[in-house]
């Protein structure tokens, strides 16, 4: 599955990349990379732990070299206008990079006279912790912010200059449901501001959420691209759920539902659910009649189009993506 609907020819392009290659001795943590980001969406990058995103993720914002392949940001050459590019583009990642001795307010004013804004730059700092809800704690010490808080002024102060992309790695990690969903409102916001957003995540939930488009790279190499909803359509609409009253028999009922689809299946992290592709209502009512001849009882079962993690998984083989830290 690769490349499921492909952009309009006229769409205007934030990033263009093409055969993009970085190695580390004799691994490819990228291997011919091809990526269209249109102007002013959500784009999403998937991976498992190690695929490459991170990696291929610093090279478009040139603070990592290519080996090989070619890019534009913004329409600027990402090897030979590199200054370019860094005046079109911010960077988050996935840890904050502020100074937690100072204030928010100081932390943001500094950035600001940094890029030039010298007398207006206490008002860019006030206007930023407005938009992003922090006027409140604007003169407590950073050190003292909450996970949440901290992230929010770790955007705003890549935005202390409106840039053309955001690139966000893990935005998200580590924050409690709410303050990542405060993240994904504010993230929805910048993106219906016109800036680009490139976005790699540990949470596939957050991807299905916030993302116009997904791209899934495994072993540094692009798998498969589309929307959401063409990722999952292009795994299969039938998929089976079955959760069973004995969680004793999970292994046996994992290695039926096998041996009668063809497919592995997924076991939810309480150990009670399978999930596995069946390619017909037929196919899964087979299965389930396989698991009734073994004395197998099934409290419940369902068939529906698969979520993003099972599309994840049906892709890469891995369940969840985890932190990348090498690559």
């Amino acid at each position: 599955m690769n490349d499921a609907s492909p952009l309009p020819r006229n769409a205007a392009l934030a990033i263009s990349a093409r055969g993009m290659v970085k190695t580390f001795g004799e691994v490819r943590a990228v291997d011919g990379i091809d990526l269209d980001v249109p102007r002013g969406i959500i784009f999403a990058i998937l991976g498992p732990n190690g695929a490459g995103k991170t990696t291929l993720m610093r090279m478009l914002a040139t603070l990592a070299r290519p080996d090989g392949g070619t890019a534009t940001v913004m329409g600027h050459d990402l090897t030979t206008a590199p200054h370019e590019v860094r005046a079109s583009i911010a960077m988050t990642g996935q840890f904050a990079s502020l100074d937690e001795d100072l204030t928010g307010r100081e932390n943001l004013v500094l950035l600001a006279r940094l890029w030039g804004f010298r007398g207006a730059s206490a008002k860019r700092a006030d206007d930023l912790l407005a938009a992003f809800g922090l006027s409140d704690a604007a003169a407590k010490q950073v050190k003292d912010y909450s996970g949440g808080m901290r992230r929010r002024l770790d955007i705003a102060a890549s935005l202390v200059v409106t840039p053309g992309v955001l690139f966000l790695d893990e935005p998200t990690t580590g924050l409690d449901p709410s303050a990542r969903k405060d993240v994904w409102a504010m993230i929805r916001g910048l993106a219906g501001s016109g800036v680009t957003i490139l976005l790699t995540t540990q949470y596939l939930e957050e991807a299905d959420q916030l993302a116009a488009r997904i791209a899934v790279i495994d072993h540094g190499k692009k798998i498969a691209e589309g929307t959401s909803r063409e990722l999952k359509a292009a795994t299969g609409s039938g998929f089976l759920h079955v959760s069973l009253a004995d969680t004793a028999r999970v292994a046996d009922a994992a290695a039926i539902l096998e041996r009668q689809l063809g497919a592995k299946p997924q076991t939810s992290s309480e150990g009670a659910e399978l999930s596995v592709m069946a390619g017909s209502a037929k196919d899964a009512q087979d299965a389930l009649a396989a698991l009734t001849t073994a004395s197998i009882e099934v409290s419940d079962f369902s068939m529906g189009q698969p979520s993003l993690e099972e599309v994840f998984f049906a892709l890469t083989g891995k369940r969840e993506t985890g932190t990348e830290t090498a690559s």
